[in-house]
């Protein structure tokens, strides 16, 4: 399957397809200096496929972990790029999840201000999200992605098969994004989600409508002035519970314990009973002031009020400006 992204400045294509990371060097131009950045998370074989591929590949393995997206780690691969000659004409590939992607575009972005970048995700949660978009960041201090930029990929390609090696944990966190753009789009995609007994089994269904409704997403709304705010449904909530539970939870898992402070009506209920069945957090307590100055401190935060989109109809969305005092009542659940 695949899917053109049509943006005002560019447009690329995402290549869904088992086994299509064996011929990734048909669909990308791999006849050049290639930065393949990679985890030590991710199995060695992919980041070595990729690398067999190119003309000349450079595998740059980081710590797993949102560590790695720090400032210093940045500083390292761009300093790498410039000891092995890389030009304007060479490029960077992402091998992993999230991590990778947001820390070789954000590299890509920058180097010679902007080389070619190509995400390949081996992860659900970055195959269903985060690869797409063009978001990429690195962390400050404990602020998440407040260093980054907007700079797209020139091409994605997503290999499920990647997904065999995954432990069940990763896989369910991942899921949590796809219920999380389910629950605002697409009231049939959450109910295959809801009504599946193993969301593996449908794995390419979820990956697909997911990428769909990203797509339609960034395509009207690039930058994250109107429409795209609504896919930080839960995150609000969810950034604020990471910055707290110091590596404790995956950032899935955060998402999906932000979800249940933002639906409301009967929504609540079948969101937690789908996040309970895929195994995900549903409770969470950490002290107050911590929680609430995490989330003071949220990218969304105005002067005086911080966007949050509620659900109250599966398959819909509001944007309501609320203040502090509004948004720690929908977290009293997780105050201690």
């Amino acid at each position: 399957m695949i899917i053109n992204v049509d943006l005002k400045h560019t447009d690329y294509n995402i290549y869904i397809e088992r086994g299509v990371l064996k011929k990734a060097g048909e669909l990308i131009n791999l006849n050049r200096k290639v930065l393949i950045v990679t985890d030590e998370g991710v199995p060695e074989i992919y980041a070595q496929c990729i690398k067999e591929q190119c003309k000349e590949g450079y595998i740059a393995t980081v710590k797993q972990g949102e560590e790695s997206k720090s400032i210093e780690v940045f500083e390292e691969l761009l300093l790498k790029m410039l000891s092995l000659g890389f030009t304007r004409k060479d490029c960077v590939v992402a091998v992993g999840g999230g991590v990778c992607g947001d820390l070789a575009g954000f590299v890509a972005a920058s180097f010679m201000r902007g080389v070619s970048f190509y995400n390949v995700p081996t992860t659900v949660l970055s195959q269903v999200d985060s690869s797409i978009g063009g978001k990429v960041a690195v962390n400050l201090g404990k602020i998440k992605n407040i260093v980054g930029a907007f700079y797209q990929p020139q091409a994605v390609i997503i290999d499920p098969e990647t997904l065999a090696t995954l432990p069940s944990r990763q896989i369910s966190a991942g899921l949590a994004e796809a219920v999380k753009m389910a629950v605002n789009f697409d009231r049939e995609l959450f109910e295959k989600i809801e009504k599946s007994e193993n969301p593996m089994d449908i794995i390419d269904e979820i990956i697909a409508g997911s990428l769909l409704i990203k797509k339609r997403v960034v395509e009207e709304d690039e930058k994250e002035s109107g429409l795209r705010k609504v896919l930080n449904f839960g995150h609000t909530v969810g950034h604020a519970i990471e910055s707290v539970a110091n590596g404790e939870l995956y950032h899935g898992e955060c998402v999906a314990l932000g979800l249940l402070a933002v639906c409301e009506n009967g929504t609540l209920e079948r969101v937690k009973k789908v996040l309970s069945s895929l195994n995900l957090p549903t409770t969470f307590k950490a002290e107050k002031e911590a929680l609430l100055s995490a989330a003071s401190h949220d990218k969304k935060a105005g002067e005086a009020s911080i966007s949050v989109i509620i659900c109250e109809e599966i398959g819909t969305f509001k944007i309501k400006e609320e203040t502090l005092s509004e948004l720690s009542q929908r977290m009293e659940q997780f105050y201690l």
